[in-house]
């Protein structure tokens, strides 16, 4: 018992002990949250926020501007805008300047069409045409080339400056193609008759761009006429009839089942052939088809398993898809075609009843190295009498013992057979399917005008196919018809396809690697649902791919400043169709100030005089007078074509009288803030360290002034307010980012940020601030105008660390400071971007980074929220086998240049016989393989935080390994900053950092087939020309066809493209 008791003791010692340790770690950091009193921290945001506030509204004028417009309030009336017919209006609009670029097209058919038919062939013809890759040339003696004579370029701005020739076209034909073919010669020689309709339509509508003809025989015209460049490799790579484009208007959808025969014998070169012909093919379907590919032997084997007796939409993720698991073939057993055809046959008749295909042609395309058998029994079960599903036959190899089994087999199914000994055979073979797709559409006289989705970059007939003609759309076209104006600052406009994919959306990004400029592999195939996400259940998507009239509304997170920062609202979305094409558009207006608008009233005289201010500038992409209309506009600026209008000086100038009305109210309101800050800058008292670089200020009407108090050469920020700065600028589909910013904060109150590097590190050196101006003080009221100032960073961050040194005791000895090292001061803004640390490294990081367990307590805290964001459209790094096996070979040109590879076993025919490529290329043999790092498109998730409004100030402790952290954050009243104040005497190290760096979405197998089975909405086309009864079915491939000679259509097209 004696000995319990000791034991007792002593544990009791030792409680006592531990209690004791534990009791003087508490009243430690009882000490040390005294040492950051809370109320000496609101004195320090006081302080600065004062003395932040007064410099950012004198050197702004905000106050002045703001007394201005108020002066005017009972002058101005308030609308509501009514999103409904705003976007009818719109869509009226974009519906004439779609026909009027229809009609130059239409112009194109009848000329080609008409000189065709007048043409005679002359297989001798020689005929000297401007070659677009030959032009200009000369040889080692001065001489220019054949082919190449002397052709003027002068550089054109509404061609983006690239050298041309407006008088003339001129022809690139590809590089596996003879400059001097009988068939080109002839067909350059008729279609010069187009160069007087090009410059036709060009004098009728300036606004176009390139207009062209892509010829069925593998040339190009395109006006207005350019020199081409070929690649490193001395290849242009381009052949038109291999584009989605010339597809897309030469055939009708199609559903597609590609059979691909990968029994022994196809070992070797004829696997990789078979290979890059299914490759070629998938190049041919567009988005309003579907296909799958089955490869057999005396097996079926779904290239994708997970597809297993459905088609899939021919876009490019899907394509590439397989085109991935292609190089998972290999060849062994024997080939039981009759078992595939079944499957095919199975497959599209089932297909075909669930209404989800193209519901127009269908076709199997076989590719095998031959056939015992005709099979004509499946086809007479399957495909007789009406043969709508055509046969196209592929023959591998030199072999010619059983082509005339495949070739039965195309001619009684409507198809085409050929046959393709090597690798550079097979884009041109690939190709002869189309014309025999496009006989119907020839056939039934059909000029249908086709559109497509945006890029970057017919008469009677019997029966040939001539060729496809264009013009390209700019998508800054489209967006001159968007008066933004209307729209309010954060409002925007799109359009969309009748797959759902995007024409034209602010958040649309086709380009990746910023100074690069790279055009995305998938930038004209992004669903409208990847960008306006938060509409999980495709409610907008659906009706607008159904072309349906209505309004939609939801919360949306919208982000801004190269994605970083986030902007919680709600938006109301209304759509409509757009008549006489396959858009449909769209228009999204911010609920309060965003859905007001208001119109103010001065004359004439009063607008045009406070114009001619040397500050005054309008945005750019705005399209207050059309002056493409006329080619002596064309140099005029907005502001001058605003000033000749109003003078009555240019009476062909067309205008938007009610913006222009605005325009002139908004000069006539801020014109006296010109004189204010001039009197800043001549005060020599004020500003004498130079901190306020630059004032400025922008109105609804895009117009913009700003006045330097430092000389340009001595600006901090070179690129601020300039064309490079795209996003603190008024461009066509968005408003300055600090006007967005500002009209987002409390009224009267500024937003302060630095702006962020394109870099890894932020290097930037200046600090925006900016305020909103209202006509009310309610949501009701629209914002008409924002203000602000730049600074440097060096004297933003000198006032923060003067005001940190104050306190409130009256022998002037403060108790604490900043400058102790026992405490770390951080300003913070609302999305918790660091301006102000004493490590100055740290600027512009996210606070999480740095202070990762105070950014976690605040979160838990409520005084910042995280919001989850997604990135449908990102790049992701990732790495690809790189080597030398077939899969290097899908690429045509990278094909053709390998075939020189097997040239001297294709000089030998004895040598194939014995396979060498086979041995060559056994699937034994060991591939040079290495791993190359690329960017690939993918999927992410990432957060933005923003902090609670309601929540002004806060202490609080975290529990660290071996101690307690302590920290307050404090408003800085008037602003968007909190003063961020932190124990450095508790490390917590355990606390991982909060970063905001994108998590890539990987999908799981099952996940991944799911989302390969999904079908989204879609509208099909509303023309389909699938078969014709008086098709020249004979006309198959090695059969002869009919002695007549055959006829032709030409095809209508017009392109979108991005020309931003």
């Amino acid at each position: 018992m004696p000995e319990n008791l000791n034991l007792l003791r002593a544990f009791w010692g030792f409680f006592f002990i531990f209690w004791t340790a534990f009791n003087t770690a508490l009243v430690d950091v009882v000490g040390s949250e005294q040492q950051i009193p809370l109320s000496v921290v609101k004195l320090w945001a006081s302080a600065f926020g004062g003395e932040i506030k007064s410099i950012a509204a004198k050197y702004s004028g905000s106050q002045l501007l703001q007394k201005k417009y108020k002066e005017y309030e009972k002058d101005v009336a308030i609308e509501e805008i009514d999103g409904l017919q705003l976007v009818k209006k719109l869509a009226k609009n974009m519906e004439e300047m779609f026909h009027k670029k229809s009609e130059a097209v239409r112009r194109l058919v009848e000329a080609a069409e008409d000189a065709y038919l007048k043409h005679e062939f002359d297989a001798d013809l020689q005929y000297e045409y401007f070659n677009a890759v030959l032009i200009n040339e000369r040889d080692e003696e001065g001489n220019y080339l054949e082919l190449g004579k002397e052709f003027i370029l002068v550089p054109n701005d509404h061609f983006n400056n690239l050298p041309v020739n407006i008088s003339l076209s001129d022809v690139q034909v590809p590089t596996n193609m003879y400059n001097k073919d009988p068939a080109i010669v002839n067909g350059v020689y008729w279609s010069e008759s187009l160069n007087k309709v090009f410059v036709d339509n060009f004098d009728r509508d300036p606004s176009l761009i390139w207009q062209y003809f892509g010829s069925a025989k593998g040339f190009f015209r395109q006006y207005p006429g350019i020199k081409w460049e070929p690649d490193e490799n001395g290849v242009i790579a381009f052949d038109c009839r291999n584009r989605k484009w010339y597809i897309q208007a030469a055939t009708s959808p199609k559903d597609v089942v590609i059979l691909v025969d990968v029994s022994g014998s196809m070992k070797g070169l004829r696997l990789t052939i078979a290979k890059q012909t299914v490759s070629s093919i998938l190049d041919t379907l567009g988005d309003d088809d579907f296909f799958n590919i089955i490869a057999y032997n005396e097996e079926l084997h779904y290239v994708e398993p997970c597809l297993n007796g459905t088609l899939v939409q021919a876009d490019r993720a899907n394509k590439e898809h397989f085109r991935e698991h292609l190089d998972k073939l290999f060849a062994k057993g024997i080939g039981m075609l009759d078992i595939a055809l079944n499957e095919a046959f199975n497959m599209l008749n089932e297909f075909n009843h669930t209404g989800q295909g193209s519901i127009c042609s269908q076709a199997i395309m076989l590719i095998t190295d031959g056939a015992v058998d005709t099979y004509d029994t499946i086809f007479a079960k399957y495909n007789w009498p009406d043969r709508k599903v055509r046969i196209f036959t592929y023959l591998i190899g030199r072999e010619a013992a059983f082509a005339d089994n495949l070739k039965w087999m195309a001619c009684a199914n409507k198809g085409f057979f050929t046959q393709i000994s090597t690798l550079a055979d097979v884009q041109e073979n690939v190709m002869e399917y189309l014309h025999v797709l496009s006989r119907p559409k020839v056939i039934d006289q059909e000029h249908d005008v086709v559109w497509t989705e945006a890029y970057i970059d017919s008469t009677r007939s019997k029966g040939i196919l001539l060729g496809v003609v264009g013009t390209d759309v700019p998508v800054k076209e489209l967006l001159k018809t968007i008066p933004k104006y209307k729209l309010g600052i954060h409002g925007y406009a799109f359009a969309i396809t009748n797959n759902g994919y995007i024409l034209t959306h602010p958040e649309l990004r086709p380009l990746y690697e910023e100074g690069k400029k790279r055009r995305k592999p998938n930038y004209s195939s992004v669903d409208l649902s990847e960008v306006e996400w938060e509409d999980r259940d495709d409610v907008l998507r659906n009706a607008m791919v159904n072309r349906k009239t209505g309004k939609f509304s939801m919360e949306v997170k919208k982000t801004v400043d190269k994605g970083k920062r986030v902007l919680v609202m709600t938006n109301d979305y209304y759509y409509t169709d757009i008549k006489g094409t396959p858009f449909s558009l769209g228009v999204a207006l911010s609920r309060g100030h965003g859905k007001y608008f208001f119109r103010g009233n001065v004359t004439v005289e009063e607008g045009l005089h406070d114009l001619e201010h040397p500050d005054v500038s309008l945005a750019d992409e705005w399209s207050y007078c059309n002056t493409d209309l006329h080619p002596e506009h064309r140099q005029m600026t907005q502001l001058e074509a605003i000033k000749r209008y109003l003078t009555g000086k240019e009476p062909l100038l067309q205008c938007d009288k009610e913006l222009i009305q605005e325009v002139l109210f908004d000069a006539v309101v801020s014109a006296p803030i010109e004189a204010y800050w001039t009197s800043l800058a001549l005060n020599k008292s004020e500003n004498s360290d130079k901190g306020v670089e630059v004032a400025f200020l922008g109105t609804r009407t895009g117009l913009s002034r700003i006045n330097l108090f430092v000389g340009p050469e001595q600006l901090t920020n070179q690129d601020f307010l300039t064309a490079e700065d795209k996003e603190n600028i008024f461009n066509a589909d968005h408003f300055p980012l600090w006007y967005r910013r500002a009209a987002e904060q409390i009224p009267g109150s500024f937003v302060y940020s630095i702006p962020f590097s394109t870099e890894t590190a932020n290097k930037s050196n200046v600090v925006t601030a900016s305020t909103a101006i209202q006509l009310l003080d309610d949501r009701k009221s629209p914002v008409v105008a924002a203000v602000g100032i730049q600074m440097k960073l060096e004297f933003f961050q000198r006032k923060f660390w003067t005001a940190s040194r104050q306190c409130a005791s009256l022998d002037g000895r403060c108790a604490i400071s900043c400058d102790d090292e026992a405490i770390n001061c951080y300003l913070i803004d609302n999305n918790g971007f660091i301006l102000v640390s004493e490590d100055y490294r740290q600027t512009g990081y996210f606070f999480g980074e740095v202070e990762g367990a105070v950014m976690n307590k605040l979160l838990t805290m409520g005084s910042f929220k995280r919001i989850t964001l997604y990135d449908y459209q990102a790049m992701c790094r990732t790495n690809k086998e790189s080597s030398d096996s077939a899969h290097s070979l899908l690429d045509p040109y990278n094909a053709f240049f390998a075939a020189v590879k097997w040239i001297m076993t294709e000089l030998v025919l004895f040598l194939v016989e014995f396979n060498l490529c086979s041995w060559w290329h056994s699937d034994l043999t060991a591939k040079a393989q290495r791993l190359k790092q690329t960017l690939e498109p993918c999927d992410t998730e990432y957060p933005a935080f923003v902090s609670e409004r309601t929540i002004k100030e806060t202490t609080g402790n975290i529990a660290c390994d071996d101690c307690f952290k302590s920290f307050v954050i404090q408003q800085i009243p008037s602003s968007n900053l909190f003063m961020v104040v932190v124990d450095n005497e508790c490390f917590c190290d355990s606390v991982p950092p909060i970063t905001m760096a994108p998590i890539e979405i990987r999908y799981n197998e099952s996940l991944k087939c799911e989302r390969l089975k999904s079908q989204k909405i879609r509208r099909r086309p509303e023309s389909c020309h699938g078969f014709h009864p008086e098709e020249n079915a004979r006309e198959c491939g090695g059969v002869s066809g009919l002695s007549a000679k055959p006829p032709l259509v030409l095809l209508p097209l017009l392109l979108t493209i991005f020309s931003r």
